[in-house]
């Protein structure tokens, strides 16, 4: 049986209460582009993505509206990212402007994949895709930045122990010795526009103390990626479901942690690398 595709919600469908939930703390800033009856104008996109690329010095694509005639090039998608700088952009549309707010919020990283994407369709084409690009493309979709400052907790999670990892050792994320530090993954975002999805975050790993923050954190994954020192693979990527996480959802009981779907065991030979390492 054929996966439904996902179809987002209308706007006027989305209650404002749903932007409160964690996932979109990295993005709150913008909250006006998420609530309200009008979608922000690409105009209004470009101006807040230019000043962020002057405040923070690094180039950041602008929008530009996706249709026939701008498709008509036959330009790839990520090359018209890395050689024009245009972010083909659909209208009115949650999944296109959540890229655009990640853009906004975290450009290193995605320039880091954009430039490995354009290298690897250099090498191979449009028509091909190897691994590392499957691993690439699932970061940019459903990525999230964990940093992890306590052993117990790795193991827990490398183990699919979940229970372990979200209940047993709760206080462990209440201190922040275990944390989501960064939300990449667009498709992510609009996932949790629908709460009672059990969006699974596909996550980078960053060992680190609870003092190193989240931008130490995401300049050191962003260097990882431009050196392809992780990414080259999909299995590299560990399972993090949003779900379990302490405090984002009602009704954290055993029997949620044994009975959910996105809760999956370990396959037979599954094994993870070691977490990237930051210092701060």
């Amino acid at each position: 049986m054929a996966k439904r595709r996902f179809v987002a919600p209308s706007r006027a469908e989305v209650p404002a209460a749903c932007f409160a939930h964690p996932v979109f703390d990295d993005v709150r800033a913008l909250e006006g582009w998420m609530q309200g009856p009008a979608w922000p104008s690409m105009d209004a996109i470009n101006i807040e993505l230019a000043r962020a690329a002057e405040r923070i010095g690094i180039d950041i694509p602008r929008c530009v509206r996706q249709d026939d005639a701008l498709l008509r090039d036959g330009l790839h998608y990520e090359r018209r990212i890395g050689e024009r700088g245009e972010l083909a952009t659909r209208a009115e549309d949650w999944h296109d402007l959540f890229n655009a707010m990640v853009w906004w919020r975290w450009p290193a990283i995605k320039r880091a994949l954009n430039r490995r994407q354009c290298a690897h369709i250099g090498e191979m084409g449009d028509a091909t895709r190897n691994r590392a690009q499957y691993a690439l493309t699932q970061f940019d979709e459903a990525g999230v930045i964990v940093r992890v400052a306590d052993e117990a907790a790795l193991a827990a999670w490398d183990a699919h122990d979940w229970p372990a990892l979200f209940l047993h050792q709760a206080d462990l994320w209440r201190e922040g010795r275990i944390a989501v530090v960064a939300v990449i993954g667009h498709a992510l975002l609009e996932h949790a526009l629908v709460p009672t999805l059990h969006g699974v975050g596909k996550a980078l790993v960053v060992r680190g103390g609870v003092d190193v923050d989240a931008e130490a954190c995401v300049a050191r994954a962003a260097e990882a990626i431009a050196r392809s020192d992780v990414l080259n693979d999909p299995l590299e990527l560990r399972p993090l479901p949003l779900p379990g996480i302490p405090g984002w959802r009602e009704g954290q009981d055993a029997a949620f942690y044994s009975e959910a779907p996105c809760f999956r065991p370990l396959r037979e030979g599954r094994t993870y690398p070691p977490p990237i390492t930051v210092t701060g």
